[in-house]
């Protein structure tokens, strides 16, 4: 009696419009620090991947590691966080926007379609990382202008300047958008794909290990949720079968994205 008395209370607070408000800021917050930290922390190989994905001068005859300690030798150990002010402003949106809309999604494509479970992932999930692209797209266009330069070669002297440079230079608002079809092409399998691994996995270790992987959800304790380690793990190997599958698709956009600055842009366009 008293477990049916939680349940129902539980689920009248969430149907309530202010405590269901404030759920969906809380989740919009708590989708932008959690991407803002990771990105955070894999800044320097994001910043890596993007001189050597393009082809820098500087660095295209090095390998990952051997051009990690030529940019800390060249341009000392923030060069390897050149651009990440850019993505910071970008990743929170990105985040909070992608994680909002894969609920959105889910629910509605629930409803309409009533296809599986595993359906509603894989669709929900690359909707909600096309649109987050497209809101986006613009800040994730200027931070691979800032992360592609090399110190003593500066065209922007920060995100503000290279929005004015590339707005007024590139053909305005179009400019902002070089590679979106790539980019969005490779959202889908990349979204879809990263949502339906974690949920899969999230589902499975819940269902089979629940004393190893789940705790009690802290909104409503009769619901199991993943462990900070359990997490980690199902994200890391969603987001790398995820980023695997995509990857072509990602080279392709940061040539065009970059190909006005590299010298051989007239052979990219």
């Amino acid at each position: 009696m008293t477990s049916e008395a939680t349940i129902s209370t539980s689920r009248t607070r969430i149907q309530k419009p202010g405590y269901r408000d404030y759920y969906w800021l809380r989740s919009f917050v708590a989708g932008g620090v959690a991407s803002c930290c990771a990105k955070t922390t894999i800044a320097p190989l994001d910043r890596i991947k993007i001189l050597l994905q393009a082809q820098n001068i500087h660095y295209r005859h090095l390998g990952v590691l051997a051009t990690v300690f030529a940019v800390r030798q060249k341009e000392g150990i923030l060069g390897l966080y050149k651009g990440n002010g850019a993505m910071m402003v970008r990743i929170f949106p990105y985040g909070a926007i992608q994680f909002m809309a894969f609920d959105k999604y889910k629910k509605l494509i629930s409803k309409k379609i009533g296809k599986s479970e595993h359906i509603h992932r894989l669709m929900a999930g690359s909707m909600a990382g096309i649109t987050a692209v497209i809101f986006t797209y613009p800040l994730d266009m200027v931070r691979a202008r800032l992360a592609f330069q090399v110190k003593g070669e500066h065209r922007y002297n920060g995100i503000i300047h290279a929005f004015k440079i590339i707005y007024t230079k590139e053909g305005g608002l179009p400019g902002f958008y070089r590679g979106l079809i790539p980019t969005v092409v490779g959202m889908a399998p990349y979204a879809g794909f990263s949502f339906f691994t974690f949920e899969t996995l999230k589902t499975t270790g819940l269902k089979h290990v629940p004393e190893l992987l789940g705790k009690p959800s802290r909104d409503n304790p009769d619901v199991l949720v993943l462990k900070t380690h359990a997490s980690l793990l199902c994200g890391g190997v969603a987001g790398a079968i995820a980023q695997t599958i995509s990857y072509p698709l990602d080279v392709t956009r940061r040539r065009m994205q970059l190909a006005a600055i590299l010298p051989d842009s007239e052979k990219c366009r």
